[in-house]
């Protein structure tokens, strides 16, 4: 009898933590947003002018979504130019580890409407909010200067980028937007953050891998070149004496 007891006080505690787990996966779920890509491989090949990216998902409800499109970390180094005795000469240089190779943002709505500032922060949502260091100690108001110069000219080359209304609805849950890579978007693994805000809360969050990669005889003439570099010159050296040689000839005969 106490046996039997036994058997059903253990076998009710299993039906109750069952209960309990799938409650709490129950509210997981419904705070989750999902969202995908059209496709995860961006290949680059020779006459590569830029391309788009679908961005597709549902979130659980009302709310707001910001997509965050980062690159590759890497050293970025920016220089400054002073004119000295009428020539246009590098006066100074401040590196930055681990800056984004590209960054872009898009947002149902301005972003300064549906996030507090402490989130933009904590996120890095925005360039203003990009976590750039330097690699050696500089005066403040220098670094300031650089770091507007860094971002200025990565958004002149179309490698950062903010889109505000660049997230649509359709209907209340359904969203989309397009990512644009341009033709000059750097190699590497690139992530894709999807974050649901609701209320000024972010209440979920997404990440996504996107590859960008370098395929066929370009692929191959970019590693050889990068692998034997040494080679390499020898032979685009060896290439432009020949096609000089060649034309030279041409117009002799001609």
């Amino acid at each position: 009898m106490i046996r039997g007891f036994l058997h059903r006080a253990v076998l009710a505690g299993f039906v109750l933590a069952g209960v309990l787990v799938a409650s709490m996966m129950q509210q997981a779920r419904a705070q989750q947003v999902v969202a995908d890509l059209s496709r995860h491989l961006v290949a680059i090949t020779t006459g590569f002018i830029g391309t788009e990216v679908l961005l597709f998902g549902a979130t659980d409800g009302d709310g707001d979504v910001v997509v965050i499109v980062r690159g590759p970390d890497r050293r970025e180094v920016v220089r400054r130019k002073d004119r000295i005795a009428g020539i246009w000469v590098n006066a100074g240089q401040v590196s930055f580890n681990a800056a984004p190779a590209f960054y872009a943002v898009a947002t149902s709505r301005p972003v300064t409407e549906i996030v507090p500032q402490r989130l933009l922060a904590r996120h890095r949502i925005g360039t203003d909010n990009l976590d750039l260091r330097p690699g050696a100690a500089v005066d403040a108001k220098l670094l300031a200067e650089y770091r507007a110069g860094f971002i200025r000219n990565k958004v002149r080359k179309g490698l950062y980028m903010e889109k505000p209304g660049g997230v649509t609805f359709l209907g209340n849950r359904l969203f989309r937007t397009n990512l644009y890579f341009p033709a000059n978007v750097p190699t590497g693994t690139y992530t894709v953050e999807v974050l649901q805000v609701r209320q000024g809360r972010v209440v979920s969050a997404q990440t996504t891998p996107l590859l960008i990669s370098k395929i066929g005889l370009g692929a191959e003439v970019y590693r050889f070149a990068h692998r034997y570099s040494a080679f390499y010159g020898i032979i685009a050296i060896l290439i432009a004496l020949a096609a000089g040689w060649t034309a030279g000839a041409v117009f002799r005969k001609a």
